[in-house]
């Protein structure tokens, strides 16, 4: 029989992981499916674009997996069972089960009100595909002169304000940031951000949090008050909550605890990358939420997998962080480099150089997933098929 993977989330992380493993093994060892509610691939790292009316080239993943083996089942995820090693989908037929021996999964995160009063209500999201297409018909629809308020001022929330004002400059765009406005930056980073608001007319509130919205604005805990007709909410994400609900251990957070190689530390069929795993960097710190961290953790997740049954030796890489990189409108940008572990240094590139910079590396992600073998040897391992007690012993040696 074939060994059955199943990948939950076509998401950076999961559509790598699975065509990762379709390069990594022989296909008549193995059947490989990839659920995912969506028949094509979703560029996230893009939806402040999306929001503003801009385009995006649409990317089907019957194109993206043609001839890799990949069975793609358009369904969503209602349920995992962890101990009986099956999924709970439900697709345009109704409900069905899948049965696993190894699961990969990558359902990521969305976005996280905070449970601020009002938030979930009157503020709009940007996680999402159809947050954003929902977005950008309200910001499509507002007249000349009316308020725009972002709250949160960390990546999302900077790329969000920028790219709103500088393709709706007849709107008034304020950006609330919880602490100073880019404090985890270096100063020329910080500099920069402040010179791209201030150009953009954008109005900085800092170490402004927000515990109301309302359909008119927001409201501060020190009494300020932003107006607003529109609320863009970017203060966080929160992970899929379905991981939760089962045996796997997970943080307080619902995010699913692994090993360097992505191997739930409770359920060892089970692997999970991306947002939905706390896995440790250098320095022994999380891996923050982000594509950056996800499509290594999904490289290792793979490997690692092809690795134990085919019987080999397991790889271990260590994921570490080279820079952020920040959009601010089409035509700036931001490059912070950072340690290993994620904290700025002093170098950064700003200006025309970073924005064509960070579109490279957008489009590098989305080619990734695309092309997720590139580089990787021809030549498929086979699955070693050994019974529970002999398979146990040889992770023990290669482990």
């Amino acid at each position: 029989m074939q060994h059955r993977i199943v990948v939950l989330g076509a998401g950076y992380t999961g559509a790598t992981a699975a065509g990762r493993l379709a390069k990594r093994l022989r296909r008549e060892d193995v059947t490989i499916t990839l659920v995912n509610p969506e028949p094509d691939f979703v560029e996230r790292v893009r939806m402040h674009q999306l929001a503003t009316g801009q385009d995006l080239k649409r990317r089907p993943f019957s194109e993206m997996f043609a001839g890799t083996g990949v069975e793609l089942r358009l369904a969503k995820v209602t349920a995992v069972d962890a101990d009986r090693r099956t999924v709970a989908v439900t697709g345009a037929d109704g409900p069905a089960e899948l049965a696993y021996g190894t699961l990969v999964y990558a359902l990521g995160s969305g976005w996280n009100d905070g449970d601020v009063p009002g938030s979930a209500v009157h503020a709009h999201e940007l996680a999402s595909r159809p947050g954003a297409l929902r977005l950008r018909d309200r910001l499509a629809a507002l007249d000349a002169g009316m308020p725009v308020a972002v709250v949160g001022g960390g990546l999302t929330g900077l790329e969000a304000a920028t790219e709103i004002a500088e393709a709706r400059p007849d709107l008034n765009v304020s950006l609330a940031a919880y602490g100073a406005l880019g404090d985890w930056l270096s100063e020329k980073g910080r500099t920069h951000v402040r010179k791209v608001t201030d150009r953009l007319g954008i109005e900085v509130h800092e170490h402004a949090a927000v515990t109301t919205v309302t359909a008119d604005g927001v409201t501060t805990a020190d009494g300020r008050t932003v107006p607003a007709a529109v609320s863009v909410w970017t203060t966080g994400f929160a992970v899929h909550p379905i991981a939760r609900a089962t045996t796997l251990e997970v943080t307080d957070r619902g995010q699913i605890v692994v090993d360097t190689t992505m191997r739930s530390v409770s359920h060892p069929d089970v692997y999970a990358v991306g947002d939905a795993a706390l896995a440790i960097g250098p320095n022994d710190k999380p891996l923050r939420m982000s594509c950056a961290s996800g499509v290594p953790m999904a490289w290792q997740a793979a490997d690692a997998i092809a690795a134990r049954l085919a019987g080999t030796k397991v790889p271990h890489v260590s994921i570490r962080y080279f820079q952020q990189c920040v959009s601010l409108g089409r035509g700036e940008g931001l490059i912070q480099f950072v340690t290993a572990d994620d904290r700025a240094v002093d170098r950064a590139l700003t200006g025309r150089v970073a924005a064509l910079y960070k579109e490279l590396i957008c489009k590098g992600a989305a080619w990734g997933v695309a092309n997720p073998t590139v580089g990787l040897p021809s030549r498929r391992r086979r699955v070693v098929r050994q019974e529970p007690q002999d398979r146990a012993r040889a992770e023990a040696t290669t482990a």
